[in-house]
């Protein structure tokens, strides 16, 4: 993977299941902060993740980040939960954000497995998420939405026929316009486009109408913002 996106000579090293280095594209330098191996976010993770976002904005102002997701998502753990799990990964995403803020591109790319908080705060969190085909995505399973949502099983599984916001899968999130795009072919080329593009205003909302995956989602937002 990391030979596929990044220049010969990267530093990008993994540790336990923390990736983390630099490397260059296309001759650009860049920051790269991930995880692999399917990782559950614990507190561990959530703040190694962070620091590293931090010592690139501390050392390195205004250098693109990649953050590579391969996570299950949060760790359920008592432990975890009981350190405020949440708070953790809501500071993973806090530094997320003051990075774009202090003019930090920041791209984020779904190589393997994104499940639940643990893509929420990461690659959601990113000027834009792209992902690889074989990628698998999703927020919560049918059955943990039936719970939650109090819809049958049987009803939850007729609508992801019909609405992508109810079915797990790359295509879905695409449809949604929580994934950018699809990468295919020479992925330096792919990244250093996604890299190259000007950050701007949040348009997943607008993608998702435009892509029949949230009908809604654009017009309800821009509802409230004109009352």
């Amino acid at each position: 993977m990391f030979s596929a996106l990044f220049d010969q000579g990267h530093s990008v090293r993994v540790y336990g299941d923390l990736i983390e280095g630099t490397a260059k594209v296309q001759g650009l330098p860049v920051t790269v902060v991930g995880s692999t191996h399917h990782a559950a976010i614990g507190v561990e993770l959530a703040l190694a993740q962070a620091r590293a976002v931090l010592a690139c904005v501390q050392d390195h102002p205004g250098q693109p980040i990649v953050l590579l997701v391969d996570t299950q998502g949060q760790r359920l753990r008592h432990r975890d939960e009981l350190l405020g799990i949440n708070r953790f990964m809501a500071h993973m995403g806090c530094c997320i954000e003051l990075a774009r803020q202090l003019g930090h591109r920041v791209v984020g790319l779904v190589y393997d497995q994104a499940l639940s908080g643990g893509f929420i705060t990461s690659g959601l969190m990113a000027d834009a998420c792209y992902a690889l085909p074989q990628a698998e995505i999703r927020v919560m399973r049918l059955p943990a939405m039936a719970r939650v949502t109090k819809i049958d099983e049987a009803r939850l599984t007729e609508l992801s026929k019909s609405n992508p916001v109810f079915a797990p899968g790359v295509d879905n999130f695409v449809a949604m316009g929580g994934i950018q795009s699809l990468w295919t072919g020479d992925l330096q080329v792919c990244l250093a486009g996604a890299l190259a593009a000007s950050p701007g205003p949040d348009e997943r909302a607008a993608l998702g109408a435009a892509r029949g995956g949230r009908s809604m989602a654009a017009a309800v937002a821009q509802q409230v913002v004109s009352a």
